[in-house]
């Protein structure tokens, strides 16, 4: 499996027959130092974990300029559906879908989810986090925004993720210091953590360092990518 970072939350998985883009915030990201059409090419599903701008992004114009499903929860889903969007695949926290080569499971996550529209916020669904399994590929787990919480264990055990995309940019996701007490606590047996959820906006932390450093003493490899450059998993 192929995995690039775009910068924030967004990342880039290929594996087969699949290539696929979660939370695509791309234009107007600060942190994305690419190209839209390059970082989108030959996308087939947009897997987005929650209702906020930053994670939404891109979305609706990568989906139908390629025709990519997305997968996502259900109300924003229908309300992605009144702006145009023609293929998706809607799901709620607790649902696995197989869309095609791969499966997708939602998983909760603690933080907020809407949408901003004439300066008034309307909720659209639940915050989640997203697994992604394929045949012959490690299991990747994108917490979404999350703080850290103790049913971390129960999706631990239910879906053995191997390689967990963990934000850690603090004031409106958890911190280095809870991020790593998530995955030293509840993901032992992972085999990699990439962080992500930084050095975007100016007010939240504009390193992973700090991560790094919580990380010290475990065995989880903490891979800090790149952006644009794609890390090889299981290969």
């Amino acid at each position: 499996m192929k995995i690039i970072w775009f910068g924030h939350s967004a990342f880039r998985l290929e594996f087969e027959d699949a290539v696929v883009l979660i939370d695509p915030f791309l234009t107007g990201n600060p942190g994305f130092e690419g190209d839209v059409a390059q970082a989108s090419a030959g996308v087939t599903h947009v897997l987005v974990t929650h209702a906020h701008g930053d994670h939404v992004g891109d979305t609706l114009a990568i989906a139908e300029e390629s025709g990519a499903t997305v997968v996502t929860n259900y109300d924003l889903c229908m309300y992605l559906a009144t702006q145009g969007l023609a293929n998706f695949s809607p799901m709620n926290i607790g649902g696995t879908v197989d869309v095609g080569g791969f499966e997708v499971s939602m998983v909760r996550a603690d933080h907020s989810a809407g949408l901003v529209e004439q300066g008034v916020t309307f909720p659209l669904g639940s915050a989640a986090g997203l697994i992604v399994k394929a045949p012959g590929e490690p299991v990747v787990y994108h917490m979404g925004d999350t703080d850290i919480f103790s049913d971390m264990a129960l999706i631990a055990e239910l879906h053995e993720p191997d390689v967990v995309m963990v934000p850690v940019g603090d004031r409106f996701t958890m911190g280095a210091k809870s991020a790593a007490l998530a995955m030293k606590r509840y993901f032992p047996k992972a085999k990699a953590a990439i962080p992500c959820h930084y050095g975007s906006f100016p007010i939240i932390d504009q390193t992973a360092d700090a991560f790094v450093a919580q990380m010290q003493g475990s065995d989880i490899q903490v891979i800090v990518p790149h952006k644009g450059m794609p890390v090889r998993i299981g290969e």
